[in-house]
């Protein structure tokens, strides 16, 4: 017996997904990301233009509100109401909320006497919303002129339409993580929900910026209080009752990224306890032949927390052979054999190449390939980083108390760059 199904399990389940992205993300853009010349300035015209809702759910966003607040009302979308719901805030949040009802007409704010976590304070703007299309953004998120367009041209396109997820784009990128952060969300996050839409499915919306049809949110509960992602959960809930989920690029939202080891593992482990929580919850519910168009996602996921434990497996292996002596079979020269980390480090090059071609339509900075050095790094830091989290998530997830409250976290969100004068 010897470990050479191990790494090569660890060696091509990266190398196969990383084709599968880039096949599908080339796929996605000849398709539906180019058509027309689209771009963020110019959303699709249409007589349709329903009114809608943005909901942003609030908790100690003293800093960021009233810029959130004021990038919101500066929408350039006919009939919208901003619903901001101050969800038992420890700071200044609420006085700011109310002072600025006064500067913005289509801004109202809901107060939670006490802390009941984003699930219920976006529930609870939900139910006082005035609109059946609700668009939910973070409240320190800057969302983009015609962000609101784009979204509702998806949302009021057909009936099985239930939500649509935008783009999401980093702001502070004056350190490595959070440089290291702009590739990851061009060529992993962003790339993968192209391909994941091209074979029908998305494993989840964006937290940050995603719009919603009330009749689909209604029909399923709207979003779990005792989830640590709700966003996740929604969207397998949504897709599970046949609605349709789309992503739009060309929906912008910036957004502060954190650039510190402590917050980027604090956010990354949440993410991955989330995940594990939806996949735990609804196993079940997928294997009903009626959901088999959310299987490929599934086992995408799935398969994903395998690779983490095997890596981890790998890597132990390594490192104990470096004191002892180990069984024939089993000892290996490196983590990865160098032959396939060339493979695997040409790969990831060409995966960002393909994906900062797609993304530079959204950038400002049209030197926005500067960041391609820096992406270099990406597959040691965030493989690692992605492998480490998952090994921890599993047992976190299930040894979770049943229907446990999932509460706010104030995240870290980066060095902000100085304010001009």
């Amino acid at each position: 017996m010897n470990i050479d199904w191990l790494l090569d399990f660890v060696f091509f389940y990266p190398l196969i997904m990383a084709w599968v992205w880039i096949i599908g993300g080339i796929w996605y853009y000849f398709h539906w990301e180019s058509t027309n010349g689209s771009d963020p300035e110019h959303p699709p015209q249409t007589d349709r233009t329903p009114p809608c809702s943005i909901i942003i759910p609030c908790f100690d966003e003293a800093p960021d509100i009233r810029d959130t607040i004021h990038y919101a009302h500066a929408s350039e979308y006919p009939d919208f109401e901003i619903i901001a719901v101050n969800d038992g805030s420890n700071d200044e949040t609420g006085r700011i909320l109310e002072e600025l009802t006064e500067h913005y007409p289509r801004l109202r704010v809901v107060h939670l006497a006490t802390n009941q976590g984003k699930a219920i304070a976006l529930r609870t703007g939900a139910l006082a919303a005035k609109h059946e299309f609700l668009i939910g953004i973070d409240g320190d998120a800057l969302l983009h002129p015609k962000a609101v367009a784009w979204m509702m041209f998806h949302l009021a396109s057909g009936p099985r339409v239930g939500a649509v997820t935008g783009n999401p784009r980093i702001l502070n990128r004056s350190t490595l993580l959070g440089k290291l952060q702009v590739g990851e969300f061009s060529a992993t996050i962003g790339l993968i929900k192209r391909a994941q839409r091209v074979y029908g499915r998305i494993f989840t919306v964006s937290g940050v910026i995603a719009g919603f049809r009330r009749t689909a949110l209604d029909r399923v509960g709207y979003w779990s209080s005792d989830m640590v992602t709700e966003d996740i959960d929604i969207s397998w809930r949504l897709q599970l009752d046949h609605w349709d989920i789309r992503y739009e690029p060309n929906a912008l939202c910036y957004i502060y990224m954190p650039e510190t080891l402590r917050g980027l593992w604090r956010q990354r482990l949440r993410w991955a306890q989330g995940g594990v929580e939806t996949v735990l919850r609804h196993t079940t519910d997928l294997l009903h032949w009626t959901k088999r168009r959310l299987w490929a996602v599934a086992l995408e996921y799935i398969v994903s927390i395998l690779w983490a434990y095997a890596m981890f497996a790998v890597l132990v292996i390594y490192l104990v052979g470096l004191f002892v002596g180990l069984p024939a079979g089993w000892s290996t020269p490196g983590i990865i054999p160098q032959w396939a980390g060339v493979i695997l480090g040409l790969t990831a090059l060409l995966q960002f190449f393909v994906s900062l071609m797609i993304d530079r339509r959204y950038e400002a900075d049209r030197r926005f390939f500067r960041n391609y050095f820096w992406v270099i790094w990406y597959p040691l830091a965030f493989w690692l980083l992605s492998m480490a989290t998952t090994v921890v998530a599993v047992p976190r997830a299930i040894l979770k108390r049943s229907g446990e409250r999932a509460r706010w976290i104030s995240p870290d969100r980066g060095l902000r760059p100085p304010e001009e004068d």
